[in-house]
C-alpha cells in the first residue's frame, strides 16, 4: 500500500469529506501506520499483501454502502437444467490416472469452541479413537496406494489453528503422504461507529483480529505461492471441502466430468431438507449460475429463502476449481465476492463489525461453471454433539478413513437426532454414554434434560427422553427403547 504519513485518528466531532471517500483515507492511513511499525522485512511484506487485501475488500463496501447495492429478487430464478446436472447422470471414471492431476485441500481454520473443545476443531476424535485429520490422512494414504498416485494433501489454517496444527502433523511425517499447509488472512475487526480497525498495531493479540471467512481462499492460496507450486508440479484441479465434513471424498466420477466438461468450477449440492433452510443455494442470475447466502436475502424474503418448495438444493461446500483458472482470475484482478458483514461485540463490550466472504460465491467467476446435484452421503458434517453421535454410531462402517452407510441399515436416510444442552460440550457427550447405542433401526431420536446412557442401549423407531428440570434418568445397561416416550425420574442402583 501507498504510505503516506499517518493523520490523527477521526473524532465524530471531526467535519469530514464525501464520506465513501472520507473513510476509505481514514482507514488507509490507519493501515500504514501499523505497516509502518514492523522492522523485519519478510513480515513486512507478507504483512502489507494482506492489509492491500483487506483494504480492498473494506474500500467495496464502503462503496456498496454508499449506493445500497442489494440483490433484486424478482432477478432471482431457480437453476436452469444444466446449471445443475444429476451425479447419477455422469459416466464411471474410465481413468484413474487422472488422479495426478488433483491436489485435495480441507479448509481447517475453525476452532472446537462449540463444542467445548480447546484448539482446532479437525483434531476431535470423532470414530474409534481417530480425529477428522486422522481420518483424512487415511483417505489420502488410501487413493495414492490404491491407484499409484500422488494426490497431495492441503491444509488453509487460520492463526487460530495453525501453531497447533503444525505440531499435530508432525505424527504424519512417515505416512504414504505430500502434506502441505498454508495460513488464511488475518485482517482487523472494524468499529463499527468510526469505521476504523481496532487493532492499533500488527502486534495486537488475536481478540483484535479475525479469519475473513473461506472466501479467502484465492488471496490465501495465491499470495503463499501454493498455485504456482502445484501447476509446476502437473496438478490442474483442486477438490476443496469443510475439514468436518466427512462425506467430502475424492469422487473420480466428477473428477472425470470437470476434466472432460472443461468445467473451470463445479460446487456439489444436494436436496434440501428442513434442517438445511439456511443453506446457501444455486440461483440463475440475470443468466449467471451465482450462490445466495441468507445474510444477502432481504429480510421480507428469508422465509421464501427457507422453503424448500421454492429452492430445493443447498450447497455442501464441496467445490472442484480448475487451478490455471484460479491464477487467471486472481493474476486479473477479477475477484468480486459477495461480503458477507458479520456483526460483533469484542471482548471489550465494542461493537466492531468483520467483513467476510463466501468461497462458493466465486461460482460466477469460472467458465462453464455448475453445480453437480449429489447424494446426501457426501455431506456427512460433524457441527454438534447430535452429529458426532452419528458418526460414532453403528450406522456407518469405516473403509480406508472413510465413513460409509451400514449396509444392515434398512433405510438410506439417517435418523433425525436432537441431543440438548447437556450434551453440547464433547466432555459432557462423553460421560453421558458409557458406550454409543445400537442405532441401526432408529428413525428419530429427541434427548433433552440430566440423561445418560448404560452400554449397549438399543434405540429404534422414534425415541423420545426427557428429563425435566430437577429430574434426572439413567438408562440401564441393555436398554431396549422402541418407539418410546420416556420422562420423569429414572435411576436404577444395585443393591
Amino acid at each position: 500500500m501507498a504510505t503516506p504519513e499517518a493523520k490523527s485518528k477521526r473524532t465524530r466531532g471531526q467535519p469530514s469529506m464525501d464520506f465513501k471517500s472520507a473513510a476509505t483515507e481514514f482507514m488507509k492511513d490507519e493501515l500504514n501506520s501499523m505497516i509502518q511499525k514492523i522492522d523485519d522485512p519478510e513480515y513486512k511484506k507478507a504483512f502489507e499483501a494482506e492489509m492491500q487485501s483487506f483494504f480492498v475488500l473494506f474500500s467495496r463496501y464502503i462503496a456498496e454502502r454508499a449506493k445500497g447495492t442489494k440483490i433484486d429478487w424478482n432477478k432471482i430464478q431457480p437453476p436452469a437444467p444444466e446449471q445443475v446436472v444429476p451425479y447419477a447422470d455422469l459416466p464411471k471414471c474410465s481413468d484413474p490416472s487422472l488422479l495426478n492431476k488433483l491436489a485435495v485441500l480441507k479448509l481447517n481454520g475453525g476452532l472446537g469452541t462449540t463444542m467445548g473443545c480447546v484448539g482446532p476443531k479437525s483434531v476431535i476424535e470423532v470414530r474409534e479413537g481417530q480425529t477428522f485429520l486422522d481420518l483424512l490422512v487415511k483417505q489420502i494414504e488410501h487413493l495414492n496406494a490404491a491407484h499409484s498416485v500422488n494426490v497431495p494433501f492441503i491444509l488453509m489454517n487460520s492463526f487460530n489453528t495453525d501453531e497447533d496444527t503444525a505440531r499435530i502433523i508432525q505424527k504424519y511425517g512417515n505416512h504414504n503422504i505430500e502434506l502441505m499447509t498454508f495460513n488464511q488472512s488475518r485482517y482487523p475487526r472494524v468499529n463499527k461507529e468510526l469505521l476504523l480497525p481496532t487493532p492499533r498495531s500488527p502486534f495486537e493479540d488475536k481478540s483484535s483480529w479475525y479469519p475473513p471467512g473461506h472466501g479467502d481462499l484465492f488471496d490465501a492460496i495465491t499470495n503463499s505461492g501454493l498455485v504456482d507450486k502445484l501447476l509446476a508440479q502437473g496438478k490442474e484441479y483442486l477438490f476443496v471441502s469443510n475439514v468436518d465434513n466427512l462425506g467430502a471424498v475424492v469422487d473420480l466420477n466428477i473428477l472425470e466430468h470437470m476434466d472432460k466438461s472443461g468445467a473451470e468450477f463445479l460446487m456439489e449440492v444436494t436436496d434440501k431438507t428442513k434442517a438445511d433452510v439456511k443453506g446457501g443455494t444455486l440461483i440463475n442470475y440475470d443468466g449467471q449460475v451465482r450462490l445466495l447466502e441468507i445474510a444477502q436475502v432481504p429480510s421480507d424474503h428469508v422465509e421464501d429463502f427457507k422453503s424448500v418448495r421454492h429452492f430445493k438444493i443447498f450447497n455442501t461446500n464441496n467445490l472442484w476449481v480448475n487451478l490455471r483458472a484460479i491464477k487467471r482470475v486472481m493474476d486479473n484482478h477479477e475477484l468480486d465476492l459477495e461480503i458477507i458483514v458479520n456483526n460483533k461485540v469484542s471482548d471489550k463490550g465494542e461493537a466492531v463489525i468483520q467483513l467476510e466472504t463466501a468461497v462458493g460465491a466465486a461460482i460466477k467467476h469460472f467458465k462453464n461453471a455448475h453445480g453437480i446435484n449429489v447424494p446426501r452421503s457426501r455431506f456427512l458434517p460433524v457441527k454438534q454433539s447430535s452429529d458426532l453421535l452419528l458418526v460414532t454410531s453403528d450406522l456407518y462402517i469405516q473403509q480406508h478413513g472413510a465413513l460409509v452407510m451400514n449396509p444392515d441399515r434398512m433405510f438410506n436416510s439417517t435418523p433425525v437426532v436432537k441431543l440438548g444442552d447437556h450434551f453440547k460440550k464433547v466432555s459432557a457427550f462423553q460421560k453421558r454414554f458409557k458406550s454409543i447405542p445400537q442405532m441401526m433401526e432408529l428413525d428419530h431420536l429427541t434427548v433433552a434434560g440430566d440423561v445418560s446412557f448404560g452400554r449397549g442401549v438399543i434405540l429404534r423407531g422414534t425415541v423420545i427422553i426427557v428429563a425435566n428440570e430437577g429430574q434426572k434418568i439413567e438408562l440401564p445397561d441393555g436398554t431396549i427403547l422402541e418407539n418410546k416416550l420416556v420422562s420423569g425420574n429414572l435411576q436404577l442402583t444395585d443393591h
